[in-house]
């Protein structure tokens, strides 16, 4: 059965869709209406940060006049960070009935009509799928070249620090079992901006659980502004840093004795 089939007992049948917000007005029709397209049966929950140009009003008014009931809306009063906003709307999905959770952007970098790709893989038996622009079949479209760098660099980084084999660790379209999220204590979690991702599939692969990628096409956004800065990347430089530190003090620990 196709993932996101109505009435499916699969896991993928019982998702929900996390959007956070701010200052998305432009793109939060749009993004909902092609995952609604692309998969009828999917629920959605708009995170939104207090947006000032009525983002949060027009996500209250697409959740009232859809008659499935399949869109839902947090009001947050404040901005601070990518990573607060998951972790409350992770909070909330696991507060409910959902099996399994889903990280998207608003600004349509994240194509809807490949969701599928993650949750035929989570339907599959993979605890945690990231939908990759750097395995063989993935790209970018219309990404400025020093973002690209920045992101290539971020995650070559990443890999040889923490050890892993994962090629797109702090890409943000990602499905998640919700047994992954209960058992990483997601309120711990204090990173922000793209580090918060690293953190979540660190902590993941060090619980043991499997962590796929499947190839995707990410396509740099039509309308609004991105919310890349050099903070992001300094946070993630000297985390990242002091995670691949750690687990190499503590593997050396094992290996010689206390």
């Amino acid at each position: 059965m196709a993932a996101g089939t109505p009435g499916g007992d699969t896991p993928s049948a019982h998702t929900l869709v996390i959007i956070p917000t701010y200052n998305e007005r432009e793109n939060i029709g749009l993004i909902i209406g092609r995952l609604h397209a692309a998969l009828p049966n999917t629920h959605v929950l708009v995170v939104d940060d207090g947006s000032p140009d009525g983002t949060g009003d027009l996500a209250d008014k697409l959740a009232e006049q859809d008659a499935d009931n399949r869109i839902h809306v947090m009001h947050r009063t404040e901005k601070n960070g990518l990573g607060a906003a998951y972790v409350a709307g992770f909070n909330w999905a696991l507060a409910r009935d959902y099996r399994v959770i889903v990280e998207m952007d608003a600004d349509g970098s994240h194509a809807p009509e490949q969701l599928h790709r993650l949750l035929d893989k989570i339907d599959g038996g993979a605890d945690l799928v990231a939908g990759s622009r750097y395995i063989p079949g993935g790209s970018v479209v219309n990404w400025p070249k020093h973002r690209e760098w920045i992101s290539r660099g971020g995650n070559i980084y990443s890999r040889l620090v923490l050890g892993v084999k994962i090629k797109d660790i702090t890409g943000g379209f990602r499905a998640y079992r919700r047994e992954v999220l209960e058992a990483l204590d997601v309120n711990t979690v204090e990173s922000h901006g793209y580090c918060f991702q690293v953190d979540l599939a660190w902590r993941a692969l060090q619980k043991g659980f499997t962590m796929v990628e499947v190839p995707i096409t990410f396509t740099e956004r039509e309308f609004g502004e991105s919310k890349m800065d050099g903070g992001i990347v300094q946070e993630a430089f000297f985390k990242v840093g002091g995670w691949g530190m750690r687990n190499r003090w503590n593997k050396a620990k094992a290996l010689f004795g206390k």
